[in-house]
């Protein structure tokens, strides 16, 4: 039968239902239906909502259903074949389009920190104090400032594998204000500071208004990512290797670096690097060229692997919110090596030379982290593990049996981090041990180049500084460096280790804490910390290991759009570990107290 006596039948038939009546109440029927889709299953297609009270030209009901299905059938199978063709001639006049390359890319902050300290020198005499004092009065017991930072990340995607990533520091923790025009040289427009109008960078600080930090290359390849050049070290809980990006960090480890990161299985990363620790001499010829580096006898490199088990950010979330548990684990160890080191001084009178250092370190890092949904556990633990030949300081001292001596390195580092999550997450309670090995050589060891208090600069006890070996003339009564020493980023309170002691070591802490969400971006917080030294020989006292008990509390406020907003309030109750050895020197200790506030923008 032809198509066009199927479509006339069709039509008829349509004609007839078109008349049924709508049941009252019915919504009425649109104006003109839509066409249906050319390949519209079967199910798709209406059926007739009324039957056929009457046929035409003496056909039957049933012939009339039977040539419809037929001419169905026929429509379906046509409306296929133009949809293959449709698709084939869509895809040659339109070829898939890609995503489109990124070409740059930023990340960052701007953030200025508003800072008051009070009794900082714990009322120590003046020398023995803990903190800078003011040279104007021994009297002044409040100092407060304000710093600010950009920190810029940008990134230049030079394909979707080759990338080019940067980070650079603009007006890196300057004080507000420390820059008057007046102190530029040569200025005669202001002879008195308090006519000051501007802040203008001095020809000196130049380099540290604008700095190129970190710059490395990265290359994406099917077995791995290169990563080459200068670049942030980060593991684990940051105790020993953070990179500082942090909103409220300072530091922060820059390495100079070849990497290659693979995932031969999945969840599974292996890492070899090189780093490039010092290079010793080096020489640019006479002009402002390449420089070369003089030799290899004097370079200290590291070769260094990590192997981590770890899940991406959306694989955790994944898991934790299907209330399953994410287990995280890996392995940084790392080996260093330096035969010589370069002495570019001229003490006691000698030439500048090599001192033959014959170090070798060990460095294995390990981090465990075990979490779901309502609580985590996660832990670290280090170690600096070596050798070093000859401790000599100069070329002067290298055959100086006095000041040649060799030394051992045995340190060892660890916290662990606990947090219970409860009221639908709003509530976060926290405790976090952690220790630092300690030598029971006086001082800390923090900053083992300062002067002591004793004849020509020595060490001696009740100095809360200095180099954690003792060798003299007879020898070494103590030839091990043993204080292990936390990256300086990694904090835990505002007062004791933050700012007095600029670092963990030679002490264990215990510090609960509490914090809880009041709405979407705006936190409270309070936490407590106790410290104790390992040894109390490290300890200003030489007879007591307490330090001090710490209390913090504070808020943060943070919006969608990258606001960030906070402040804090910290008071340190120092102990009997702090007070002076000396019964002459020794005071009754000061309370000293720190506001901090922080406002800027995270992009």
């Amino acid at each position: 039968m032809s198509h066009a006596l199927l479509a006339a039948l069709l039509v008829a038939s349509s004609t007839a239902t078109a008349q049924t009546p709508v049941p009252e109440g019915s919504p009425p029927a649109p104006a003109e239906a839509a066409p249906a889709a050319p390949a519209a299953p079967a199910e798709s297609v209406p059926a007739a909502t009324a039957p056929v009270s009457s046929t035409r030209e003496g056909v039957s009901r049933d012939d009339l259903e039977a040539l419809k299905e037929e001419l169905r059938e026929e429509i379906r199978a046509e409306a296929a074949k133009q949809s293959i063709g449709a698709t084939d001639e869509w895809a040659e006049e339109f070829p898939e389009e890609k995503r489109k390359l990124e070409v740059f890319t930023l990340d960052g902050y701007f953030r200025v920190r508003p800072t008051l300290f009070y009794k900082f020198d714990l009322g120590k005499a003046p020398g023995r104090e803990l903190f800078p004092r003011s040279p104007r009065s021994a009297q002044e017991n409040t100092q407060s400032f304000a710093t600010m930072r950009v920190r810029l990340a940008p990134t230049f995607n030079i394909s979707e594998q080759v990338a080019l990533k940067m980070e650079v520091l603009g007006l890196d923790n300057f004080i507000m204000g420390a820059m008057p025009d007046t102190l530029l040289p040569g200025n005669t427009r202001n002879l008195f500071g308090i006519f000051s109008e501007s802040q203008d960078p001095l020809a000196d600080a130049l380099q540290d208004s604008i700095k190129l930090r970190r710059a490395y290359g990265e290359v994406k390849t099917p077995v791995g990512i290169l990563r080459f050049g200068r670049m942030g070290s980060q593991w684990g809980l940051g105790m020993l290797r953070n990179d500082g990006t942090c909103f409220d960090c300072d530091f922060g480890d820059t390495v100079d670096r070849v990497q290659f990161v693979t995932n031969p299985f999945e969840g599974w990363y292996v890492t070899p690097m090189l780093d490039f620790n010092s290079e010793g001499v080096t020489d640019t010829r006479g002009t402002v060229g390449e420089p070369i580096d003089l030799t290899q006898s004097d370079d200290a490199h590291s070769w260094v692997i990590a192997i981590a088990r770890r899940d991406t950010d959306q694989v955790i979330r994944s898991k934790l919110d299907n209330n399953q548990g994410v287990l995280q684990y890996g392995l940084h160890f790392t080996y260093r090596t330096q035969k010589w080191e370069y002495d570019g001084s001229t003490t006691n009178g000698q030439n500048t030379g090599f001192i033959p250092r014959d170090a070798t370190l060990f460095v294995p890092d390990l981090w465990l982290r075990y979490e779901e949904k309502n609580w985590r556990l996660e832990f670290e633990a280090a170690a600096q593990l070596g050798r070093i030949g000859n401790r000599a300081l100069d070329v002067g001292g290298i055959n100086d049996p006095t000041l040649n001596q060799s030394l051992t390195v045995a340190q060892f580092g660890g916290v662990a981090q606990g947090e219970l999550r409860l009221l639908d997450q709003k509530l976060s309670l926290n405790m976090e041990l952690g220790f630092a090995s300690g030598d029971k050589a006086a001082g800390f060891g923090n900053q083992p180049g300062r002067p002591g208090s004793g004849s020509n600069g020595r060490t001696v006890e009740g100095d809360f500084e200095g180099p954690q070996y003792a060798c003299d003339v007879g020898g070494c009564a103590d030839n091990a460096i043993r204080n292990f020493r936390f990256n300086r980023d990694y904090r835990i309170d505002l007062i004791l280790w933050r700012e007095l002691m600029v670092g963990i070591t030679d002490a264990f802490y215990v510090r609960p804490s509490a914090k809880y969400t009041i709405t979407e971006g705006f936190d409270i917080y309070g936490r407590v910390i106790y410290s104790q030294a390992m040894y109390a020989q490290s300890t200003p006292s030489f007879t007591n290991k307490a330090l001090g008990l710490e209390v913090n509390v504070g808020a943060d406020y943070k919006t969608e759009d990258g606001f960030v907003a906070g402040i804090a309030y910290g008071i340190l109750f120092p102990m009997s570990g702090l007070q002076e050895f000396s019964e002459t020197l020794r005071n009754d200790l000061d309370t000293p107290q720190t506001i901090r506030a922080w406002l800027g923008m995270q992009f």
